[in-house]
């Protein structure tokens, strides 16, 4: 039996099942959000984005992002609290440290979603001189895209291809 959708699966009754399962579970418990919420600003996503290109100093953040330091230090705070950046020392110097901030496993995760937009945004956003940024396997050099891949191995999935069930974190209102 096929699972109870969501209303990503584009049939006619479409936007009716949509709206009512909207008012069964609660918007509350996403997980869109709470990620919106750690990550869901402009320099925080520009700032993992030198992140991911190997950038690891705040001076060097600084230079790349030329956002106010006072911003950059209080995104990259919530970038560690969160566990997506480590502040490792890597110089002391008459009793003073001096740190860098690494990619955690967490935070190196997030790559294919950065990814994503980078390309949305080369496709929807860019002018006519082409994308700034081109990404490449670094074993074969041929260029990479973001897609989504079923488990069965289906690829080049889109939203009219997935369907969405309440998970076991959905939190009811009926």
């Amino acid at each position: 039996m096929k699972p109870r959708l969501l209303g990503f699966d584009c049939q006619p009754s479409y936007h009716r099942r949509m709206h009512a399962d909207r008012f069964r579970y609660s918007a509350e418990n996403c997980s869109i959000a709470r990620t919106l919420g750690v990550v869901g600003e402009k320099w925080t996503l520009l700032l993992l984005r030198e992140a991911f290109y190997g950038v690891r100093r705040f001076d060097d953040f600084h230079a790349a992002l030329g956002c106010a330091r006072n911003l950059l230090a209080t995104r990259l705070k919530t970038l560690v609290e969160n566990g997506l950046l480590e502040r490792v020392a890597y110089q002391v110097d008459r009793g003073r440290s001096r740190h860098e901030y690494r990619l955690s496993d967490k935070g190196r995760e997030l790559f294919p979603a950065v990814v994503a937009l980078m390309q949305w945004g080369d496709r929807w956003t860019a002018d006519d001189t082409g994308p700034p940024v081109e990404l490449f396997h670094r074993d074969c050099g041929e260029p990479v895209t973001a897609q989504l891949i079923c488990g069965a191995g289906h690829t080049a999935l889109g939203a009219r291809d997935i369907g969405a069930v309440p998970g076991p974190g959905a939190i009811s209102i009926a």
